[in-house]
């Protein structure tokens, strides 16, 4: 499914004297099956987006379109219940959401809300817990009685179920550690792959940006700052700092490379073995890829 949002703006609490632009005229599109990044610091407008995305709130001005589905500030869909069936949000925290006795009845939950027939929910939940690392074993114990790694894993499966065309992911891998982050994170992008889904990750972290993400979108103060690949944007320092944003590590580094040895490679999101190899080149007198 397709995002688009055409001049939307959203104001919080408006003609009061609490009135708040949490976005204004903001425009981009996303096509279909794009992996796409939205960054931006608290207040940027990053979570008022989000919601428009299946209809938690709808555009003050301008129009959100999603794939036939449009909204407007005097219009929403017809089937509201379809849109969110089709738009998966996992939000920060998304384990303090579960509530059900059993893991399998919380997995169930979504499903059963968009009046998925009770064989496909149980066809679903067995095809899905083994992709987000869980087993057979644990679908009849109480989720609050697993670790938090597995928690969150459940309210993921639990947004999976609904099988989205869109998944939008909240900032999914805070509060948990390095190794926790990277699974995650790797969990995400395998689905993203073999699915083709529309995927849309709202982070802080510009290495998940860089490393997973086709496209980024940077907000500040409620509009586009930058737009671009992950090439284009995080090669340019200067503007991302001027908005408290820095760049990637491995940028940085290329970047450090420059100033010492006065020798420029250009930042192609290569791994560190990539960055070594060309670094190796160009000591040698070489062009990179050569």
């Amino acid at each position: 499914m397709d995002i688009i949002f055409k001049e939307v703006s959203y104001i919080y609490q408006p003609n009061t004297p609490f009135a708040h632009k949490a976005l204004e005229e903001l425009s981009f599109s996303v096509p279909s099956g794009s992996f796409v990044a939205i960054i931006g610091h608290t207040g940027s407008g990053k979570s008022t987006l989000i919601q428009h995305l299946n209809g938690l709130v709808r555009p003050t001005s301008g129009e959100v379109t999603i794939g036939e589905f449009r909204l407007t500030t005097d219009e929403k869909p017809k089937n509201m219940k379809e849109l969110r069936s089709r738009v998966g949000v996992v939000f920060q925290y998304p384990e303090h959401q579960l509530f059900e006795e059993t893991v399998k009845k919380d997995i169930a939950f979504g499903p059963e809300n968009f009046d998925v027939p009770e064989r496909e929910i149980t066809e679903r939940i067995n095809a899905i817990i083994p992709e987000v690392g869980l087993t057979e074993e644990l679908m009849q114990r109480s989720p609050f009685d697993l670790s938090g790694g597995q928690m969150r894993r459940v309210a993921i499966a639990g947004v999976l179920a609904t099988r989205p065309e869109i998944l939008v992911l909240d900032e999914p891998t805070a509060g948990l550690d390095p190794r926790g982050q990277k699974e995650m994170m790797e969990m995400f992008y395998d689905m993203h792959t073999k699915q083709k889904q529309t995927t849309v990750l709202v982070t802080h972290s510009m290495e998940d940006a860089v490393k997973y993400a086709d496209h980024v979108i940077i907000l500040n103060k409620g509009t586009k700052y930058m737009e671009g690949n992950p090439e284009e944007v995080f090669s340019q320092k200067e503007a991302l700092q001027k908005v408290q944003l820095d760049v990637p590590e491995m940028v940085r580094f290329l970047n450090a490379f420059e100033k010492k040895f006065k020798q420029e490679i250009p930042f192609r999101r290569q791994s560190i073995a990539e960055a070594a190899n060309d670094i190796q080149q160009v000591l040698k007198g070489r062009t990179p890829h050569e």
